[in-house]
C-alpha cells in the first residue's frame, strides 16, 4: 500500500514530464537523426540548433518581439482592470451585472472572429506589424480575465480599510496605489500570471496582425522549412525555449496562484 502511495503520483509526473523531456532530447538532435528512427536520447548530440537561434537575427528577434508585446499587454490589462474591479466590487449602479456579464463574453470568443476586423483597423491607421498592435488585440481577451480574477480578490478585502482610508484624509489614488494594492498584491500576481501566459501563446491574432518588424517566435517557428522539409531539431530547439519565460512566471507567482485557488477565483 506504501508503495502504491507514491508510485501512482510519480508515474503521473513521470507522464506529464515526458513531452517536455522529448522536446529537449529532439533539441539536440539533427534533423536526419530524428527522422532517421527511435532514440530515448542523442546518438550525436549537438548544439547547433540552438547556436543558430542565438546568431540568426531572425530567430532571436522572435523571441523579443513575443517578450515586447506580452510585457505591454500585461501591463495594459492589469491598470486597466484594477479600477474596473474595484469598481464592480465596491459600487452598485445600473447594469452593473450585465456589464460585468459582457465583459466575460468577450473573453468566451475565440480569437479567429477578431483576426479580420483588427487587420483591417490597424491597416488603416498604421498600427498594422508593430508590438502595441498586437498587445491592444490581446486586451480584449485578457482585461476581462482580469477583471474577473481581481474582483473576487477586492471583494475579500473589508470595505472598513477604505473608509478608514478616507477618514484619514487619504486621497484615492494615494490610498489605491501605497494601500490598497499591496494588500491584493496576491490578486495582481495571478493576474499578471494569466494574462502573461495568454499573451505568449496565443497565435492567430499575433500571426495575423504581424509582418517583419513585430513577427513572433510562434509565427517565426510556423515558417521554419528548407529546400528538404521543415527542420525539426531547429523548431524543437525554439519550443524549448518558448518555455522558459513561462517557467519563470509561473515560479516568482506560485504563491500568489496558490492564494488565488483558496479564494476561489483560480
Amino acid at each position: 500500500m506504501r508503495r502504491a502511495g507514491w508510485l501512482i503520483p510519480t508515474l503521473y509526473i513521470v507522464f506529464l514530464l515526458l513531452p517536455i523531456y522529448w522536446l529537449l532530447a529532439m533539441s539536440f538532435k539533427t534533423t536526419n537523426e530524428i527522422l532517421g528512427g527511435f532514440t530515448l536520447w542523442p546518438r550525436d548530440f549537438t548544439l547547433d540548433n540552438y547556436a543558430k537561434i542565438f546568431t540568426d537575427s531572425t530567430w532571436y528577434s522572435g523571441y523579443i518581439n513575443s517578450l515586447i508585446y506580452v510585457g505591454v499587454n500585461t501591463a495594459i490589462s492589469v491598470a486597466v482592470a484594477l479600477p474596473a474591479a474595484y469598481a464592480f466590487s465596491r459600487y452598485r449602479f445600473l447594469g452593473d451585472k450585465h456589464l460585468f456579464f459582457w465583459l466575460l463574453t468577450n473573453r468566451m470568443a475565440p480569437p479567429a472572429v477578431f483576426a479580420l476586423p483588427f487587420f483591417q483597423l490597424y491597416s488603416a491607421v498604421g498600427l498594422f506589424d508593430t508590438h502595441i498592435a498586437v498587445a491592444l488585440a490581446h486586451t480584449l481577451f485578457n482585461v476581462p480575465l482580469a477583471v474577473w480574477i481581481l474582483e473576487g480578490f477586492i471583494s475579500s478585502v473589508p470595505k472598513e480599510l477604505d473608509e478608514t482610508a478616507y477618514v484619514d484624509g487619504y486621497p484615492f489614488w494615494r490610498f489605491f496605489i501605497r494601500i490598497f494594492m499591496p494588500t491584493i498584491a496576491a490578486g495582481i500576481g495571478v493576474a499578471c500570471f494569466f494574462c502573461f501566459m495568454f499573451s505568449w501563446v496565443e497565435l492567430l491574432l499575433a500571426k495575423t496582425l504581424t509582418s517583419v518588424a513585430a513577427k513572433p517566435i510562434a509565427a517565426v517557428m510556423t515558417r521554419t522549412a528548407s529546400t528538404s522539409g521543415y527542420e525539426l531539431g531547429l523548431l524543437a530547439a525554439a519550443g524549448s525555449l518558448t518555455i522558459v519565460p513561462g517557467a519563470f512566471v509561473i515560479y516568482f507567482v506560485r504563491n500568489y496562484i496558490a492564494k488565488g485557488f483558496a479564494l476561489g477565483r483560480v
